[in-house]
């Protein structure tokens, strides 16, 4: 038996294997034994009938593909091994030349896994633009707890203010014609914090408890209904209640009723603490950001046209699960400007995507970055308490769910990869 490798094209393999007639007519009288113990010849009991006699029965042409369907996968393993070819996609027969009493000979084909030419990813010097830490984070956070705790008091001897709530009836036109969907009784509405039209809840200003009246504004140029945008509209108004809102003092009480904190020094360290570990968190992903950038930009890779092909397949069949599961018809998806935008970003996000995963595995070869069980076991541990369940529970679903089980895999490698590439880099951060 021998077994030979080209490489007609790049990233393209080429088995030419030749089995001695001695060989093949050896493998070919076990395929019809075989065949034999699973069909009903008339006169034989199974298994038992002379070989011209399946022939006949069967066919010749069959028995000699299950002969290559029996050889073939161990054929072409042992060529793949000796090889160490890495082979991306499921190796095909392209030809073969069977006839008894001769040599046969197959030609098998399969595409492999591009080659990567890196250039420097190790002692680099980055430079990375970082605003600042925000100042006055805290008072700003202690404020948007206050609104977390606010309670409205009903006002009944005065005008509203711009940083009341009330309760009202409106009816809009525009062009002395109705406005779809421009109605509503008894809707509530805060002054300060409003998204109505511009100009809407100022107009409500300076009104008091049962008073009818109008107001004028102007449909934006970028509002989103044709028909309407950048016409003006006439509202009529009705004011039915005003709400002052009350907010609880920052103080120790405030502190106790947000979390198991002690008093406000407490609760003023939890959120110091939670925004420099976000800021730290934000530096360390730029620097993952622009380091991967730099690399995978310098790197050397040629990616087939079919293997794009295959990963545009397999992004459009992730779009689809992800719009349907959203409970949005996917013909419907398909008619709007996202859907053809995301179409004609497709390949060009395909082949990103895989240079961007092929780097990766690249680097991880040469430095022999491995998945940690540690980092495993602990994302298993996240999952059971995000879940509220128990770590067997999860490992059980795993086990048969194969594709979420590499994903989580995949993000460990990537995560390690990029902490490696961080921790062998040279960060400087510049303020902007």
């Amino acid at each position: 038996m021998k077994i030979t490798l080209e490489k007609p094209e790049k990233n393209l393999a080429q088995i030419e294997i030749t089995i001695e007639a001695e060989k093949a007519m050896e493998e070919y009288s076990k395929a019809c034994r075989m065949l034999s113990n699973h069909v009903t010849i008339p006169g034989f009991r199974p298994g038992k009938a002379p070989r011209h006699i399946i022939e006949k029965h069967l066919g010749v042409e069959r028995i000699k593909h299950e002969t290559l369907n029996r050889l073939l996968p161990s054929l072409i393993g042992e060529a793949i091994s000796t090889n160490n070819l890495e082979v991306i996609t499921e190796p095909y027969v392209e030809s073969f030349e069977f006839e008894l009493g001769q040599d046969a000979k197959i030609t098998a084909k399969m595409e492999l896994k591009p080659e990567v030419t890196l250039k420097d990813y190790k002692n680099l010097t980055i430079d990375i633009e970082m605003a600042p830490q925000k100042e006055g984070i805290v008072e700003e956070e202690l404020k948007n707890i206050q609104e977390r705790f606010v309670k409205f008091e009903d006002v009944k001897d005065r005008e509203t203010t711009a940083k009341d709530v009330v309760l009202l009836d409106f009816e809009g036109f525009v062009d002395n014609e109705p406005l779809a969907g421009g109605a509503a009784k008894n809707y509530q509405l805060d002054l300060e914090h409003s998204n109505f039209i511009p100009g809407f809840a100022e107009a409500l200003v300076g009104h008091k408890i049962g008073e009818e009246f109008e107001i004028n504004v102007t449909f934006p140029e970028n509002y989103h209904e044709e028909k309407i945008k950048g016409k003006p509209a006439v509202f009529k108004i009705k004011i039915n209640e005003i709400k002052a809102k009350r907010f609880p003092e920052i103080n120790d009480e405030l502190a106790l009723k947000v979390g198991p904190f002690a008093n406000l020094e407490e609760l003023k360290k939890d959120i110091q603490d939670y925004t420099n570990k976000q800021y730290e968190s934000e530096k360390k992903l730029k620097a993952q950001t622009a380091l991967l950038e730099k690399i995978i930009s310098e790197a050397e890779v040629e990616i087939s046209k079919s293997m794009i092909e295959r990963e545009s397949q397999a992004m459009m069949a992730e779009l689809k699960n992800q719009i349907t599961s959203q409970g949005m018809s996917w013909d419907a998806f398909m008619q709007t400007p996202d859907a053809q935008e995301a179409i004609a970003n497709l390949k060009p996000e395909a082949e990103k995507r895989i240079k961007n995963s092929l780097v990766l595995a690249q680097i991880a070869r040469n430095e022999n970055i491995q998945a940690d069980d540690k980092e495993f076991e602990k994302r298993i541990k996240d999952m059971a308490d995000l879940y509220k369940t128990d770590e067997a529970t999860i490992y059980q679903q795993l086990s048969k769910d194969p594709m979420a089980l590499q994903a989580i895999m995949q993000q460990i490698m990537s995560q390690q990869i990029t902490d490696f590439l961080v921790e062998n880099n040279t960060i400087n951060y510049i303020n902007k």
